[in-house]
């Protein structure tokens, strides 16, 4: 493993590498997969491989933009280039998921939205002469797709559609419950002229292993997004969500399986209106990722009729509660962005965000995000003592 000690030094190429910064942590670059990387999640194979899977492509929105996935083989000290699922000349495909089933299989679930065919620039430039209206990017229009594999992501079977009503997306992993039955977290993107604020959660249940869904909506969700669910056991499920208002981190609690929920609820955490993920760790401890900035703390009004979308996406923060999320006596930042301070400055700081999480069987905790604006997807692993400690 080497270590970086210098700035030059750096590569995008995979490599695992101890910074010389904290040696408590080991992190890589991902190969990049296209100008955008975005919303990163993992999945553990059986034979200990690890998995990462992001959407890459020109620009979120346009055609092309597909889910790809890149594998840390167990035991080596490199992240393989990125090898794509799914390619859509007509869609913008991304949030993708990856899950493996008790039968060892792996799926992976992600968005697919109609798009407006040409580059942003060319659509704004259109809607400013008056030729077109409406946004860019088609969210009204999503899809969730499926795909499965037998052989760890090697191949893939066809493409189904199991989520076909528009405006339908997925950014968290699945859950088994304790019961057995699948817990699928997803939310609803209407375009219906609300700035998102009418977005909302649902939970999709199947009791056959994904062959037929019921869904189940997270009451009071509206304005609450990315719900990221954990099992406590005996059908008691928390769910953490990210706030269209850029306010606070948000929960809900159900206690009969997903079927019901209570009205979610701010916690202590900021939340900056971008993506969060939660688990439970092996020391029966709840972790969180996110971004450790909110609207509100700056002083920026909470505006009625608007969600609030902050240019600051940064830090990437880690934080751990021993209550199931109502306290959360530990946090600490993983990566603290450019750094730029005071209001002239803060602008010139490019984003860090969409954390995802996972822990392997030997406690490492695994992070990865989208690093830099979207350069690549940035990996980072440490021990829960290096949180604590």
């Amino acid at each position: 493993m080497m270590t970086i000690t210098d700035l030059h030094d750096y590569v995008a190429d995979g490599q695992l590498f101890r910074s010389h910064a904290d040696h408590g942590l080991v992190e890589a670059y991902i190969p990049s997969a296209g100008m955008e990387n975005h919303a990163p999640n993992f999945a553990i194979l059986p034979n200990g491989d690890l998995l990462c899977t992001w959407f890459a492509g020109q620009k979120e929105g346009m055609s092309r933009i597909r889910p790809v996935i890149s594998r840390l083989p167990v035991d080596t000290p490199q992240w393989q280039a990125p090898a794509d699922v799914m390619v859509d000349p007509q869609r913008s495909q991304q949030n993708p998921v990856l899950f493996v089933d008790p039968a060892e299989r792996l799926h992976i679930y992600f968005s697919a939205q109609q798009t407006r065919g040409c580059a942003e620039e060319e659509w704004l430039a259109r809607v400013a002469r008056g030729e077109a209206e409406g946004p860019f990017i088609l969210q009204g229009t999503a899809v969730i797709r499926h795909r499965t594999s037998d052989n760890g992501g090697q191949h893939w079977s066809t493409v189904d559609t199991p989520f076909a009503l528009p405006s339908s997306f997925c950014r968290q992993p699945m859950v088994v419950m304790s019961d057995g039955q699948w817990l699928f977290p997803m939310y609803y993107s209407p375009d219906d002229g609300s700035g998102h604020l009418n977005d909302y959660c649902v939970v999709q249940i199947s009791a056959d292993e994904g062959k037929t869904w019921h869904e189940f909506p997270i009451a009071g969700s509206t304005g609450r997004v990315h719900a990221s669910v954990i099992d406590l056991g005996a059908g008691e499920l928390i769910a953490f969500m990210r706030s269209r208002l850029a306010d606070r981190i948000y929960r809900s609690r159900s206690t009969d399986s997903g079927h019901t929920w209570t009205t979610p609820e701010a916690t202590p955490l900021p939340n900056n209106n971008a993506s969060i993920q939660a688990i439970r760790l092996t020391s029966g401890r709840v972790a969180i990722v996110f971004n450790r900035f909110s609207a509100r703390d700056v002083g920026e009004a909470l505006l009625t009729g608007k969600a609030i979308w902050p240019q600051e996406r940064y830090p990437v923060s880690i934080a751990l509660s021993e209550d199931g999320g109502m306290t959360w006596p530990w946090v600490r930042d993983i990566d603290m962005g450019d750094g730029f301070r005071g209001d002239a400055n803060r602008r010139f700081n490019r984003q860090d965000a969409y954390p995802c999480i996972t822990q392997t069987g030997d406690g490492q905790i695994h992070v990865a995000y989208s690093y830099r604006g979207r350069m690549c997807i940035k990996y980072v692993r440490f021990m829960e003592m290096w949180i604590t400690g």
